[in-house]
């Protein structure tokens, strides 16, 4: 059986979408450890951090998604052959 990250190399090179999902969730993680760089936030930047978390986890949550759904087809594949 396939690991989640063996299945994840494999949608990175076949999906679109996933690549789409996986890049965004990087660029989301990097703009938030920027944030978290400073020391103290501002009510503003509070609001943009539980905005770029919540968007970074909806990504992630998509990409799992992904993840179950090839699991489930790979799965399906080898009980019908």
């Amino acid at each position: 059986m396939m690991t989640d990250d063996q299945i994840a190399e494999s949608l990175r090179t076949s999906n679109q979408e996933y690549r789409d999902l996986q890049e965004s969730h990087h660029r989301l993680d990097m703009e938030l450890q920027q944030l978290l760089k400073h020391h103290v936030l501002t009510p503003q930047e509070e609001t943009v951090k539980k905005h770029l978390q919540k968007e970074k986890l909806g990504k992630k949550d998509r990409m799992a998604v992904f993840v179950r759904e090839y699991r489930a087809s790979f799965i399906q594949i080898g009980t019908s052959g």
